[in-house]
C-alpha cells in the first residue's frame, strides 16, 4: 500500500513542472508490479487535482469528501495555476501515448479510469465535475490520436498484404502473409478496443457535459470535439458530431460560442473538408441569418462555400453597431470585392497615380456598394468597418479628389450626381477617422488611449490630409458651390486640419481662396445645414491659438457687416410697407435673418445689436398679426442667441448694476413676447416660443446663482401662475394629442411613417423641456399632476391593448380564455388595477376614462361576417373587467349606460361562449346582479361554463369581489401570493415542462421548436407574476441547470446545489424594500407615487414578458 501522499506529490509536481515521460514510465513500471496500487495512486491524483484534500485509502471505502467552496485548481487565478492546467492536460496525453502499445488494452486500467471519470463528471460538486470532464476530454483526444495511428498502421498493413499476395506463387512468402494477417487482425482488435473506450467517454461524459450548467465545462467539451473532427475527420467529421457544435452555437455564453467558432474555423480553412461540411453549411446558413459574421472568415477561402446571396447577407453586417462583428464583415468585404489578385496587373498599375491608380476602380466600387446598401446615413460605420483592412484604399484622398475634379478620360464613364455625393460623404468620413483615430459614435465605449505608434500614425495622417485638402478644398467648393448637400459635407473638412500648416507652409493664399469660397457659399445658400457648416468653419479658423486668426476675423467681420446692413435696410422696408409688403421684401428679411441667426449661434454678434430689429419684428407680428411665421421663428431664435451671448459676457466679466438691469429688462420683454406667441395661430411659432420659454426659465432660474455667483440674483426669473398655466396647457394640447387625430392629419402623405416618427420626437422634446422645469423646481410640482394623470389614463390602456393585439394575431378573435396567454394578460391587468390604490375619489376620472377608451377599443371594428358575429376585439372586455372594481357605484351605472350605446338588441340576447367577455364585463358593472338580464347563469351553455369556473373556486363574475377574494380565490390562473408568502418554485406544471425540456435536449433535436420557446416564455412570465413588487424575495427559476445522466432534472426546483451559479444582483432585504417601495394599499398615497410605481411595474413586467416571447 503506497503512502497517502503519492498522489499529492504527483499533483504538486504538475504545479511547477511539465509532465515528463520519465514520471509516466515510473508509474508504468509500478503498474506492472501491482496494478491495484498504481491505479489507486492515479485515482488519488485525479481527486487531488480537483482540489480535494481527502484520499482514497482503499479501493472501496474511506473516501474523504470536501465541501465545495468554489475554489479549485482549474479556477484559481495566477500563472502558477494556469501552468498547472496545461501540465495536467499534457500529463494525460503523455500517459496514453506511453501506454498505447500494451497497458491500455488490458481491459483493466482504462476501464477503471473511464469509470472513475464518468462518476466524477456526474457529481454535484463542481470541482469534481469540471476536473473530471477536462481529464476525460483530454483522454478522449489522446485516444483519438491512438485510433488515428492504428488506422494508418492498418492501411499500411493492408497494402503490404495486397502487394505480397499479388506476387507470383513462386516468389510469394506464405509466412510473411500469415504474419501480415495476424498483424492486421491484432490491429483491428486494438481498433475495436479504442472505439469502445471512445464510445464510453463520448456517451457517458460528453453528451451530458456539453450542456452543463457551467459555461467552462461546456466550453471544454466543444473545444475538444473540434480537435477530434480535425484530427480524425474520417471518423468524427459527420453530421452525428457536427450537430453538437451547431446546437451550442446558440449558447447564451459568449465563451462557449467562441469555442464553437474556433472549432469551425479550423475545419473551414481546410478545403479538403468542404464536401463533408456541405449539409452542415446549408443548415447553418438557414438558421444563422442574423448570426455572427466571424463565421464568414471560415467560408472566405472557398468560392463555393457561400453563394452570392449569402455573401450579401454578410456584407450588410458592416453597418452593425457591434464593432467586432462589423470589422470582421469589413475584412470579408475587402477580400471579396477590394483585394487585387493579379500580381502582374497590380505591378503595372502601381506606377499610376490618381484616378488611374489601382484604387480608382476600387473607390468606384466602394461608392456603388454604399449606394446599393441604401443606408446613406451610416457612411461613418462603413468606413470604420473597412478601416483596419482597407486603409490604403480609404486614405487615397488624391485619387478621390481627382475623381471629383477631373473630367473623365475617353471611354471612362462619368460619375453621376448621386455617386459624387456618396463619394464626398465617404471621403469626409475617412478624413474624420484618420484625424480622430477612434470609431464613430455608437461603435465604441469611449475614446481609448492611443499607443505611441497609433499617435504617430494619427499625426502623420492629419498632416497628410491637411497638406492635400488645403489646396483641393477651395477647388471642390468652387465646383460644387450650387449643391447644398455636397457643400455642407465639404465644409466639415477644415475642422480636422492642422491649421498651423497654413503659416508654417506659407499657404496663406490658399486660406484666402477658402475664405472667398465660404463667403460665396453663404451668399448663395439659405439652407440651415450649409449656413451652420459655414459658421462652424469660421469659428474653427478664428481660434486664437493660431496665427491666421486675424486674417480670418477680418473676413468674418466684413461678411457680418454686409449682412447686418442688408438686414437693417430690409427690416425698415418691410415695416414701412406693412401689409402691402411683397414677396421680395419678405424674402430679403428672411434670407438675411437666417444667415445671421446661424452665425449668431457660434459667434458673438451682440455689438451689431440684432436684438432690437428682431424685437421690432416680433412686436409688429403680435400687434398686427401679419408677420410670416418663418420670420417670427427666426427672430425668436436670433433674439434668444443674443440674450445668451449677453449673459456670457456678464458671467465672464465684472458687470455693473446697470448691465444687470439692462439684461433683466431685455429678458423680461422677450419672455413676454414668447408668452404672447403661445397663442399664435401658427404651430411652428408656438412650439418655438414654448421651447425658448422653457430654456430661458431654466437658464435664468435660481441655479444661476450657484458657484459663488450671488451677484446675478437680479437676473433670476420665477414664472408666475399665469405663465405656468399656459405652459401646462400647451403641453396638454400639443403633446398629449389623440393618436387618431394625428393619423387623420397625416393621411395621404407619401412619407407618413417618417412624419409620424418626426412628430413623435418633437412631442418628446416638448415634454422633456417642460419636465426639466418640474425637476429643478422652477414650475410648481402640482403642475405635474395632470401629466401623471394623463399617463394613468393613456399608458394603461395602451399597454393592455398592445398585448391583446399580439394575442389576437396568434390565436384569432376566438381566444382560449383558459390559455396561459389570456391568464397572463388578465394578471397584468390586475396588477395595473392595484396601482390605483383604494382612494377611488382621487382616481375616479382616470378609471372612468380607462373604461371609456377600453369600450371604444373593443367595439372599434365590426366583424366582417355580419352583426350576428362578435367584434374582433370583444375579448378585450374580459381584460377590462379587472378594472371594474375601481369604479364608484354611480360611475358603474354611467359606464354601463355608455356600454349599451354600442350594443344592439341582437347582441344583448346572445349567450354563446364567444360572447362571454361581453356578459362578464356587463355583469361586473351591474351592482349586485339581481336585475341583470344577461346573467351568466341564464342559458345552457353559459350555465355550464359558469359551473365549471365555480367548481374551480372562482366566485361568479356578477358578484362584487372583495380585495381578499381577488387575491385568494383565483385558482384558475397562476396564484399571486400575499405579501408574507414566499412562492415555492416546485410547481408540477413547471417541473413537467422542465422535464419535457430535458427530454427534448436528450433527444438532440437540431431545431429549437416552438415548444421550447413556449417553455421559456411560460417560465419567465410565471416568474414575474409570482414575484411582484409587493412580495418578499423569492427564489429564482433556473433557465439552465446541470443535465444529469441519472435523471436528476426532476428535482431542480427543490434543491439548489453549488453547481447552479446565478449571476443575479443581490436583492434588498425586506426592510430596504419596504423603505423604497410605495404602499399600494395606502389611501393617502398621491397620484405621483402611484404613477411611478405603476411605471416601474410595467417596465419590469413588460421586459420579462417580451424577453420570454423572443427567448
Amino acid at each position: 500500500m503506497p503512502s497517502s501522499t503519492d498522489g499529492q506529490c504527483s499533483f504538486s509536481a504538475l504545479t511547477y513542472q511539465a509532465a515528463e515521460p520519465s514520471v509516466v514510465d515510473d508509474w508504468i513500471e509500478s503498474y506492472k508490479q501491482d496494478r491495484d496500487i498504481a491505479l489507486l495512486d492515479l485515482i488519488n491524483f485525479f481527486i487531488q487535482c480537483s482540489g480535494c484534500r481527502g484520499t482514497l485509502e482503499t479501493k472501496y471505502k474511506h473516501f474523504l469528501f470536501f465541501q465545495d467552496s468554489g475554489d479549485y485548481p482549474l479556477t484559481m487565478p495566477g500563472p502558477q495555476w494556469k501552468k498547472f492546467r496545461s501540465n495536467f492536460c499534457e500529463f494525460i496525453g503523455v500517459l496514453i501515448r506511453q501506454c498505447q502499445y500494451s497497458i491500455i488494452y488490458d481491459e483493466y486500467m482504462m476501464d477503471t479510469v473511464i469509470s472513475l471519470l464518468t462518476g466524477l463528471s456526474d457529481s454535484q460538486v463542481r470541482a469534481f465535475r469540471h476536473t473530471s470532464t477536462l481529464a476525460a476530454m483530454k483522454l478522449m483526444t489522446a485516444l483519438v490520436n491512438v485510433a488515428l495511428n492504428l488506422s494508418i498502421h492498418q492501411d499500411n498493413t493492408q497494402r503490404q498484404y495486397e502487394a505480397e499476395r499479388n506476387k507470383m506463387i513462386g516468389k510469394r512468402a506464405n509466412e510473411r502473409l500469415e504474419l501480415l494477417l495476424q498483424k492486421r487482425k491484432e490491429l483491428q482488435e486494438n481498433q475495436d478496443e479504442i472505439e469502445n473506450m471512445m464510445n464510453s467517454i463520448f456517451k457517458g461524459i460528453f453528451v451530458h457535459r456539453y450542456r452543463d450548467a457551467i459555461a467552462e465545462i461546456r466550453a471544454v467539451c466543444i473545444e475538444e470535439i473540434g480537435v477530434w473532427m480535425k484530427m480524425y475527420s474520417d471518423a468524427f467529421l459527420n453530421d452525428s458530431y457536427l450537430k453538437y457544435v451547431g446546437w451550442t452555437l446558440h449558447d447564451r455564453q459568449g465563451e462557449v460560442r467562441l469555442k464553437c467558432l474556433k472549432a469551425l474555423q479550423s475545419l473551414y480553412t481546410n478545403r479538403e473538408l468542404f464536401p463533408k461540411l456541405e449539409l452542415f453549411t446549408n443548415r447553418f446558413k438557414v438558421r444563422e441569418k442574423r448570426g455572427n459574421v466571424l463565421l464568414s472568415d471560415f467560408f472566405s477561402g472557398s468560392e463555393e462555400a457561400l453563394s452570392n446571396e449569402d455573401c450579401e447577407n454578410v456584407y450588410h453586417l458592416v453597418y452593425s453597431a457591434h464593432r467586432p462583428v462589423a470589422v470582421a464583415a469589413g475584412e470579408f468585404l475587402h477580400k471579396k470585392l477590394f483585394s487585387r489578385h493579379d500580381p502582374q496587373a497590380e505591378e503595372a498599375l502601381a506606377k499610376r497615380r490618381g484616378r488611374n491608380s489601382p484604387n480608382g476602380n476600387l473607390i468606384r466600387m466602394l461608392v456603388l456598394f454604399f449606394l446599393e446598401s441604401e443606408l446613406h446615413e451610416h457612411a461613418a460605420y462603413l468606413v470604420d468597418s473597412l478601416w483596419e483592412s482597407s486603409q490604403e484604399l480609404l486614405k487615397d484622398w488624391e485619387c478621390m479628389t481627382e475623381l471629383l475634379l477631373e473630367e473623365p478620360v475617353q471611354g471612362e464613364e462619368a460619375m453621376s450626381d448621386r455617386q459624387e455625393s456618396a463619394l464626398i460623404e465617404l471621403m469626409v468620413c475617412t478624413i474624420r477617422q484618420a484625424a480622430e483615430a477612434h470609431p464613430p459614435v455608437g461603435r465604441g465605449t469611449g475614446k481609448r488611449v492611443l499607443t505611441a505608434k497609433e499617435r504617430k500614425t494619427q499625426i502623420d495622417d492629419r498632416n497628410k490630409l491637411t497638406e492635400h485638402f488645403i489646396i483641393a478644398l477651395p477647388m471642390l467648393l468652387s465646383k460644387y458651390s450650387a449643391d447644398a448637400e455636397k457643400v455642407a459635407n465639404l465644409l466639415q473638412i477644415p475642422q480636422y486640419f492642422d491649421l498651423e500648416i497654413y503659416s508654417t507652409g506659407r499657404m496663406e493664399k490658399h486660406l484666402d481662396a477658402l475664405l472667398k469660397q465660404i463667403k460665396f457659399v453663404v451668399e448663395k445658400h439659405v439652407e440651415s445645414d450649409v449656413l451652420e457648416a459655414c459658421s462652424k468653419t469660421y469659428s474653427i479658423l478664428c481660434s486664437e491659438e493660431y496665427t491666421i486668426q486675424n486674417r480670418v476675423d477680418i473676413a468674418h467681420s466684413q461678411l457680418i457687416d454686409e449682412f447686418v446692413d442688408r438686414f437693417n435696410h430690409s427690416v425698415e422696408d418691410l415695416l414701412q410697407e406693412g401689409e402691402e409688403a411683397d414677396d421680395d421684401d419678405i424674402y430679403n428679411v428672411l434670407s438675411t435673418l437666417k444667415r445671421l441667426t446661424s452665425f449668431h449661434n457660434a459667434h458673438d454678434l451682440t455689438k451689431w445689436d440684432l436684438f432690437s430689429n428682431c424685437y421690432r419684428l416680433l412686436r409688429t407680428g403680435i400687434e398686427h398679426g401679419a408677420m410670416p411665421e418663418q420670420i417670427v421663428v427666426q427672430a425668436l431664435q436670433c433674439s434668444h442667441y443674443s440674450i445668451l451671448w449677453q449673459l456670457v459676457k456678464i458671467t465672464e466679466g465684472s458687470p455693473s448694476k446697470e448691465d444687470l438691469l439692462v439684461l433683466r429688462k431685455t429678458v423680461k420683454s422677450f419672455l413676454a413676447v414668447c408668452q404672447q406667441c403661445l397663442s399664435n395661430v401658427n404651430t411652428p411659432v408656438k412650439e418655438q416660443a414654448f421651447m425658448l420659454l422653457c430654456d430661458l426659465l431654466m437658464i435664468f432660474s435660481h441655479q444661476l446663482m450657484t458657484g459663488g455667483r450671488e451677484g446675478l440674483q437680479p437676473l433670476v426669473f420665477n414664472p408666475d401662475s399665469g405663465l405656468q398655466s399656459e405652459l401646462l396647457s400647451f403641453v396638454m394640447d400639443h403633446v398629449f394629442i389623440d393618436q387618431d387625430d394625428e393619423n387623420q392629419s397625416m393621411e395621404g402623405d407619401e412619407e407618413d411613417e417618417a412624419n409620424k416618427i418626426e412628430a413623435l420626437h418633437k412631442r418628446r422634446n416638448l415634454l422633456a423641456a417642460f419636465s426639466k422645469l418640474i425637476i429643478y423646481d422652477i414650475v410648481d410640482m402640482h403642475a405635474a399632476a395632470d401629466i401623471f394623470k394623463h399617463y394613468m389614463k393613456i399608458r394603461l390602456i395602451f399597454l393592455t391593448n398592445m398585448l391583446f393585439n399580439e394575442l389576437v394575431q396568434e390565436q384569432g378573435p376566438n381566444l382560449d380564455r383558459t390559455s396561459a396567454h389570456v391568464s397572463g394578460i388578465k394578471e397584468l391587468a390586475r396588477r395595473f388595477a392595484l396601482t390605483f390604490g383604494l382612494d377611488q375619489i382621487k382616481t375616479r376620472e382616470a378609471v372612468a376614462t380607462l373604461h371609456k377608451d377600453g369600450i371604444e377599443f373593443a367595439f372599434k371594428y365590426q366583424n366582417q361576417k355580419g352583426q350576428e358575429y362578435p367584434p374582433p376585439n370583444l375579448a378585450f372586455l374580459e381584460v377590462l373587467s379587472e378594472f371594474s372594481s375601481k369604479l364608484l357605484r354611480q360611475d358603474k351605472k354611467t359606464v354601463h349606460s355608455y356600454l349599451e350605446k354600442f350594443l344592439t338588441e341582437q347582441m344583448m340576447e346572445r349567450r354563446e361562449d364567444v360572447w362571454l367577455p361581453l356578459i362578464s364585463y356587463r355583469n361586473s358593472l351591474v351592482t349586485g346582479g339581481e336585475d341583470d338580464r344577461m346573467s351568466v347563469n341564464s342559458g345552457s351553455s353559459s350555465s355550464k361554463a359558469s359551473s365549471v369556473r365555480n367548481k374551480k373556486g372562482r366566485p361568479p363574475l356578477h358578484k362584487k369581489r372583495t380585495l381578499e377574494g381577488s387575491w385568494l380565490n383565483r385558482n384558475d390562473t397562476i396564484q399571486t401570493p400575499g405579501a408574507l408568502q414566499t412562492p415555492q418554485l416546485t410547481s408540477t406544471v413547471l417541473r413537467e415542462n422542465t422535464r419535457q425540456m430535458g427530454e427534448q435536449i436528450q433527444e438532440h433535436e437540431s431545431e429549437h421548436g416552438s415548444e421550447q420557446d413556449f417553455l421559456h416564455k411560460y417560465c419567465f412570465f410565471s416568474l414575474i407574476i409570482r414575484r411582484g413588487l409587493m412580495e418578499d424575495d423569492a427564489e429564482p427559476i433556473f433557465e439552465d441547470v446541470m443535465m444529469s445522466s441519472r435523471g436528476q432534472l426532476e428535482d431542480m426546483n427543490e434543491e439548489f446545489e453549488d453547481t447552479m451559479v446565478i449571476d443575479l444582483p443581490p436583492s434588498r432585504n425586506r426592510r430596504e424594500r419596504a423603505e423604497l417601495r410605495p404602499d399600494f394599499f395606502d389611501s393617502a398615497a398621491d397620484l405621483k407615487e402611484s404613477f411611478v410605481s405603476l411605471f416601474l411595474t410595467v417596465l419590469i413586467q413588460m421586459f420579462f414578458f417580451w424577453m420570454g416571447r423572443e427567448f
